[in-house]
């Protein structure tokens, strides 16, 4: 449970953010709401249900979209158009040529060491 907002602009959604729950004894039911059993709830979630019964002032937050609003600015279509670090569908950066094989110097200046991993059959 939260109290969220967004900020839109001439339909864009430049922003967002939320108050967050702090209540434990709601947390805990949410929890149990969606299906996780008490042990498991407790197991996972207890130190911060726990240190919630201490007592947690309402905290949020919020992210702007900065690279929407340059994109609404600079009269942009898409925002792949505006972003600075633009990436393929698959996660490829073209300009960077990454996710790239390290070569044996680099590794080595890294203090990295790859094994391949044997195959078990």
């Amino acid at each position: 449970m939260a109290h969220q907002y967004d900020f839109v602009l001439n339909g864009y959604e430049i922003g967002g953010g939320s108050i967050r729950e702090h209540s434990p004894e709601i947390l805990e039911k949410v929890f149990e709401i969606i299906g996780n059993k008490k042990e498991d709830i407790r197991r996972q979630f207890g130190h911060i249900l726990e240190a919630f019964e201490y007592g947690v002032p309402p905290h949020g937050g919020i992210a702007p979209g900065i690279d929407r609003i340059c994109m609404i600015l600079a009269g942009e279509p898409n925002i792949r158009e505006v972003i600075a670090f633009p990436k393929t569908g698959d996660g490829r950066d073209l300009m960077m040529d990454s996710p790239a094989e390290l070569t044996k110097e680099q590794l080595k200046e890294l203090h990295i060491k790859a094994e391949k991993e044997k195959n078990v059959n």
